[in-house]
């Protein structure tokens, strides 16, 4: 039996007043906000990021390829679903879903500005709103909530403060605010998102790169590197030691695809055994794949070798994603896509991929 799909990574367009309602009033001047461009259409703004978040792309969902553009955005026209959560579960059953993991969409570019207060304050306000979203039907919108992770101490409160407001995993900023995540600083707050049952995640486009070019020549070739800061931070995580410091830690990719991981994974090991003493590598207990497979899960929208390259992955880490209402997303033909994609998968692992690994991760009932 076929089991409910369920979308490891979906999320909001978060309304107008999200953060300029919610935020720490020393801030509120400073807040993210909604404006509308001439050019563009409506727009977020976000104090040091280089340009404004266009809101067409971000509810572009179900858009035909050539419909695509970053201009023209008005918001009461986008998917309502991606702020009003029973015009959601409307969207979500157009397209066979039966639960969402929701992460943010200005969010993902307020984890790359510089000013860590702010940060700290926008992410707060946030965390308010999605709780709220969510809350209204908690068995089928899983919220996720952000942290600046100013200090390792901090963090562990907004660890707390989340599991408070029923939220069910925590996305975290490409960069942290002391040291990198490779650093023992970190290893109480590990340990406490463990200890609470709280995934740590990272997403794509959270680790600066939305603040400077981070491509060679025509601006297509920028899609072909979003997925690399992602890889950088689960390497160091495998060669490093932190999975080998924190044996039940569990960190999810997201948005970065899958379909690289046997290639990947290959490198580290060959870079483990014939470079790490001139490299001065962590003498680890265990291959770097090895860390990798167990304990680093990978979601995945419309990646085709993922499936095809699934015996030489860990099938039971891979996780299906809808991407909604973004740009990228299958919205609403994710089912075409998925009975294209999945054929060559037993039913076992189909409803690994599609259900039992997010399931199990967040605990969820559904």
């Amino acid at each position: 039996m076929l089991k409910p799909i369920i979308s490891a990574d979906s999320h909001v367009m978060e309304p107008p007043g999200t953060y300029i309602d919610r935020i720490d009033k020393k801030f509120l001047d400073r807040a993210p906000r909604m404006v509308h461009d001439e050019r563009r259409g409506d727009v977020f703004l976000v104090e040091g990021s280089k340009n404004p978040i266009p809101l067409s792309l971000v509810s572009a969902a179900g858009r035909l390829p050539e419909d695509l553009s970053p201009k023209g955005a008005v918001f009461e026209k986008l998917h309502k679903g991606g702020w009003d959560p029973d015009a959601r579960l409307v969207d979500m059953d157009r397209d066979g879903v039966s639960a969402e993991i929701i992460y943010p969409s200005v969010g993902m570019e307020i984890c790359n500005i510089p000013d860590m207060d702010l940060k700290k304050a926008c992410l707060d306000a946030y965390n308010l709103w999605i709780a709220e979203y969510s809350g209204a039907h908690p068995d089928r919108l899983i919220g996720l909530g952000q942290t600046a992770l100013r200090t390792p101490d901090e963090g562990i409160e907004d660890l707390r403060k989340i599991k408070a407001l029923g939220l069910r995993g925590v996305m975290l900023p490409g960069m942290p605010g002391q040291e990198d995540y490779n650093s023992p600083i970190y290893d109480e707050f590990f340990e406490a998102s463990i200890d609470l049952g709280l995934p740590l995640s990272f997403h794509i486009l959270t680790s600066g790169e939305g603040l400077k070019q981070g491509y060679r020549g025509k601006k297509m070739n920028s899609f072909m590197g979003i997925i690399r800061s992602n890889q950088d931070i689960m390497s160091m995580f495998c060669f490093d030691g932190v999975f080998e410091r924190h044996p039940k830690l569990k960190i999810v990719c997201v948005e970065a695809d899958a379909g690289w991981v046997p290639h990947f994974i290959y490198r580290m090991d060959h870079a483990y055994k014939r470079h790490r003493y001139w490299l001065k590598g962590t003498e680890l207990a265990k291959m770097p794949s090895q860390y990798f497979l167990e304990h680093i899960y990978l979601t995945f929208q419309d990646d085709h070798t993922a499936f095809q390259f699934k015996d030489h992955m860990n099938v039971e880490r891979l996780m299906w994603a809808s991407d909604y209402p973004h740009s990228d997303s299958t919205w609403p033909w994710s089912q075409d896509v998925l009975a294209e994609q999945t054929a060559n998968l037993s039913e076992t692992e189909r409803n690994a991929v599609l259900h039992d690994n997010a399931a199990s991760l967040y605990n969820l009932a559904i």
